[in-house]
C-alpha cells in the first residue's frame, strides 16, 4: 500500500522505497499545490533523479535553467547538479519521481514533515537533517 506524506504545500505518494527493491530505486509521485516550492536549492551525490510530468507544470532550476515539466515531459538531475522545483501555476501540478539508485527512502520526508509541524523549522535542523540523508543545500546569492 503506497505511504503518503505531507510537507505543508507538497504531498509525497511514496509507491516503492530502497527498502522493498534491494536499493534499485525510490519511486514517488509528488503533487505540489500552487505556489508551493523547494525552499532549499541542493544536490545530492549518491543518486540521479528523472521527473516525469503527471499533470499541471512544476518548475524546475537545474543548474540554473528554468525547465517546465508537463504532463508527458521529463527532466533529469545527475547528482552534483544543483536543483530545486516550484509551481508557478494557479492549480495543482502532478509529477513521478525516480532516484536511482534507491538511496533515500521515505524517512527524510517523514523527519522533514515533523520539522516543518513545528511552526518555524529551525534551519540548522534542517540542513542536518538533509545532510545526513545525502541532500546537500546550496545557499543561493
Amino acid at each position: 500500500m503506497p505511504e503518503i506524506i505531507n510537507l505543508g504545500g507538497l504531498q509525497l505518494t511514496f509507491l516503492r522505497s530502497k527498502d522493498d527493491t534491494a536499493g534499485a530505486l525510490d519511486l514517488f509521485e509528488m503533487t505540489l499545490q500552487p505556489n508551493a516550492r523547494m525552499p532549499i536549492p541542493h544536490y545530492h551525490d549518491r543518486w540521479d533523479e528523472t521527473i516525469y510530468g503527471l499533470s499541471g507544470v512544476s518548475t524546475w532550476r537545474i543548474d540554473g535553467m528554468d525547465v517546465d515539466v508537463a504532463p508527458g515531459e521529463t527532466a533529469f538531475i545527475k547528482r552534483g547538479v544543483v536543483h530545486g522545483f516550484t509551481n508557478r501555476s494557479a492549480r495543482p501540478a502532478t509529477c513521478l519521481c525516480i532516484l536511482t539508485p534507491g538511496a533515500l527512502g521515505p524517512k527524510y520526508f517523514k523527519e522533514m514533515a515533523v520539522l516543518l509541524a513545528a511552526g518555524t523549522p529551525d534551519p540548522a535542523k534542517m540542513k542536518e537533517t538533509m545532510l545526513r540523508y545525502g541532500l546537500v543545500p546550496v545557499l543561493q546569492s
